[in-house]
């Protein structure tokens, strides 16, 4: 640790039990003298965190705070994001963008209420999820000092990691050979390293986690309806369901039709492209699903102004301004756009394909007596051909000029 750092006493740790913060609360034990408390959350991830407690203690730690946090995650993180259709650069559904602002404001609690002087986060110095953590740190505790190991620390390599781990007799899952790193909620999960930092090679098989392979996915279709209410969903199959309850039933249904695997490279904020994997089988059935609702219920203008936003609250996300009055004024105005955004739509699975085929609102704006070219059809032609001269009209008097 540089002596020019300032002293701290302690600090809670935001913790994975991944090979990170594993090695992080015994390096800083070793650097810095704090007493260590871990924290970790269950955004369901689908792990029994339970065995941590244990992990945290035998590392180093002087106590562990394991929080369920995932009605909040979803409630007040996921479904927000449901109703911007949030997705970063149009692919990624935000999934560890979610979760970092809720960890961290829990990091904060926790830090006020053990009377610590400062968080740490096991972020790397060129990835997102260092600004994520400390924006909303200065955010909601101001006073607390951040202290972030892995962008200070002699480890230059996962390697590296893993041989300090074992000195240590620290016990992680990565390896050498399988130097992957994840990142889980239940809006999905991030992969990255090793093989993947090669974007023109095809993903080994062994980086994806869940998901199955499309080629090995049944060869029979299954069609699944989701139903929504204002804009978030409720329902599937016209069963009510909790929202947690039916984004963990889709997860289920789409790693087993190989829907949800997402290949891209992409703008880091610290300015540097990434390769990334995600696997989100329920996020990508549910926007999908939600767009096309929104395209029976919203009118032209709102239809068509609305994508604009939904990029910029994407942006905020991923770049870690949750907490920020931009991104709470677009959530307002995203909340008050879904009142009418209310029914089902049906989605078709087939390895690894999602396919709309009907979706239905009682606040549809589809009109088929307006649409139909059949017996029927209640649409005024002859009103086409003046509009037609008005809307034309500035067309006619620039030829005129030229």
């Amino acid at each position: 640790m540089s002596p020019s750092k300032p002293h701290v006493k302690k600090c809670v740790l935001a913790y994975s039990g991944g090979l990170d913060t594993s090695v992080i609360i015994r390096w800083l034990i070793e650097n810095t003298g704090c007493e260590v408390v871990a924290f970790s959350a269950d955004l369901g991830q689908g792990e029994n965190l339970e065995p941590l407690r244990r992990k945290a203690i035998r590392t180093g730690a002087s106590k562990i705070v394991i929080e369920d946090l995932r009605q909040e995650f979803v409630r007040d993180f996921v479904s927000p994001s449901i109703q911007a259709n949030a997705l970063y650069e149009g692919k990624y559904p935000l999934a560890t963008a979610l979760g970092r602002p809720l960890i961290a404001k829990w990091l904060v609690q926790i830090a006020k209420a053990e009377g610590a002087d400062a968080v740490a986060h096991g972020c790397t110095g060129k990835g997102n999820d260092q600004v994520r953590f400390e924006v909303v740190t200065n955010a909601l505790g101001p006073e607390l000092k951040v202290l972030a190991p892995v962008r200070e620390w002699e480890l230059k390599t996962r390697e590296e990691e893993i041989e300090y781990a074992r000195k240590h007799r620290i016990p992680v899952q990565a390896t050498a050979a399988k130097p992957y790193s994840f990142d889980s909620n239940l809006w999905g999960r991030s992969i990255e390293c090793g093989a993947l930092e090669d974007p023109a090679a095809e993903p080994p098989e062994d980086a994806w986690q869940s998901i199955v392979s499309p080629q090995k996915a049944p060869n029979k279709p299954l069609v699944v309806e989701i139903g929504f209410t204002r804009g978030v969903p409720t329902s599937l199959d016209g069963k009510k369901m909790k929202t947690l309850d039916l984004i963990e039933r889709l997860n289920k249904i789409g790693e087993r039709h190989g829907v949800g695997r997402i290949d891209m490279v992409e703008n880091r904020l610290v300015g540097i492209k990434s390769r990334e994997l995600y696997e989100a089988p329920a996020a990508v059935m549910i926007l999908t699903a939600h767009k096309e609702l929104e395209a029976m219920c919203l009118d032209r203008e709102v239809a068509h102004f609305k994508p604009i936003l939904e990029g910029k609250m994407a942006e905020l996300i991923y770049y870690g301004l949750w907490y920020s009055p931009l991104r709470e004024a677009i959530s307002a105005f995203m909340a008050e756009a879904q009142k009418k955004v209310t029914g089902s739509v049906r989605l078709k699975l087939y390895k690894g394909s999602i396919m709309v085929i009907g979706r239905e609102s009682r606040h549809s704006l589809y009109d088929p007596r307006l649409a139909t070219y059949d017996v029927g059809d209640r649409f005024d032609h002859t009103a086409a051909e003046g509009f037609i001269q008005i809307f034309g009209l500035p067309s006619k008097v620039l030829a005129r000029r030229k």
